[in-house]
């Protein structure tokens, strides 16, 4: 996408956002997606974070820039000013997201400087106005991503009573992550690991608001335990076993979508990821990023991942993590990776 004017999302997939992949600094980038698409065609997936000033000082296009197939494909936004919201919510629709979402469940510290993130938790009010400046401005859906309390704040009246003021601004989806974010003290690492997970409190969250569609976040590594939580929510959100163990995602759209197609083998999937690569490097490439270029190592750290559970995949990643081979800049490097492992094997 070159030109900003896109305005018709596509339809959205069966089942809607069942199931998804959480936006993820420095990892959910558009490289990231446009691998995880090759796994599966309904996931809902998700951007990094974009800050509002990023869109209204920046280069839009470097953050705004997606591949077609990426689709069904949302936009995360960080920021607590509402008519910056919504010029950036604008942005994002017209360059043809599917779905605004707003980040209320950041614990950084940088984020918190810019007002955004987790401590928007604390000012409810501020955050439906953002919802709905944000909601007025664009036809697509505007969600809202947060986490169940903050710092040593665990009563659920807490999270219930914000839900509520949200929804009463017209936000109908909620994506909830079932920590804790402790703003002072741990790091977004350890704010992801430390604090307690208590499904529970996202499961009263769904009972409470019948008519929301409320999403679970939060600690999801396995196909049964996906199962066990849409026994009480309307969909899942998976983090770091999506990007760890991306594979997992190739059961998601016969299991959750009722779509029977066979899924692509991982063979198939490198081999789509190719022709990818190398078109990228074309248009983009260069002497390194810095100077603005794009590198191969760029979009195949992405793909570490994929062997995962199989004999010998520590040589696959082994391969692409060879500094003299990324350096070559040859997308081929993921067969010879995958060529790697069959000697290994036998």
């Amino acid at each position: 996408m070159n030109v900003v004017d896109k305005t018709t999302a596509i339809d959205k997939p069966i089942n809607g956002r069942r199931i998804s992949v959480a936006p993820m600094m420095d990892w959910t980038d558009r490289h990231c997606r446009q691998f995880h698409r090759q796994i599966t065609r309904h996931t809902w997936l998700y951007t990094e974070m974009v800050t509002t000033g990023a869109l209204l000082h920046g280069d839009v296009p470097r953050h705004l820039d997606f591949n077609e197939e990426e689709h069904p494909v949302a936009l995360q936004l960080g920021g607590s000013e509402p008519a910056d919201l919504a010029k950036s919510a604008k942005l994002g629709e017209q360059w043809g997201y599917d779905e605004i979402n707003l980040n209320c469940g950041c614990p950084s510290e940088r984020v918190q400087k810019g007002a955004f993130g987790a401590c928007l938790m604390n000012e409810a009010p501020l955050v439906a106005d953002c919802v709905k400046a944000m909601r007025d401005a664009v036809s697509i859906d505007v969600t809202v991503k947060h986490r169940i309390g903050i710092d040593t704040v665990t009563s659920y009246d807490f999270v219930r009573d914000f839900v509520g003021t949200i929804a009463d601004a017209g936000c109908n989806t909620f994506i909830v992550h079932a920590r804790n974010a402790i703003l002072k003290g741990l790091s977004p690492k350890e704010n992801r690991e430390i604090p307690p997970l208590r499904y529970e409190v996202v499961y009263q969250l769904k009972r409470d608001f019948s008519q929301l569609e409320i999403l679970l976040n939060g600690g999801v590594k396995t196909l049964e335990e996906i199962d066990t939580h849409l026994a009480h929510v309307d969909g899942v959100m998976l983090g770091r076993e999506a990007y760890h163990n991306p594979y997992l995602m190739s059961a998601f759209d016969a299991r959750y979508y009722g779509d029977n197609t066979p899924p692509q083998t991982r063979e198939q999937v490198i081999e789509a990821m190719i022709p990818y690569m190398e078109a990228q490097l074309r248009k983009h490439g260069g002497s390194g990023e810095k100077d603005g270029g794009l590198r191969l190592n760029s979009m195949a750290r992405h793909m570490l991942g994929l062997m995962t559970g199989l004999p010998h995949a520590r040589v696959f990643r082994q391969t692409l993590s060879d500094s003299r081979r990324l350096a070559a800049g040859n997308p081929v490097l993921l067969r010879e990776a995958l060529q790697r492992m069959h000697p290994a094997a036998a």
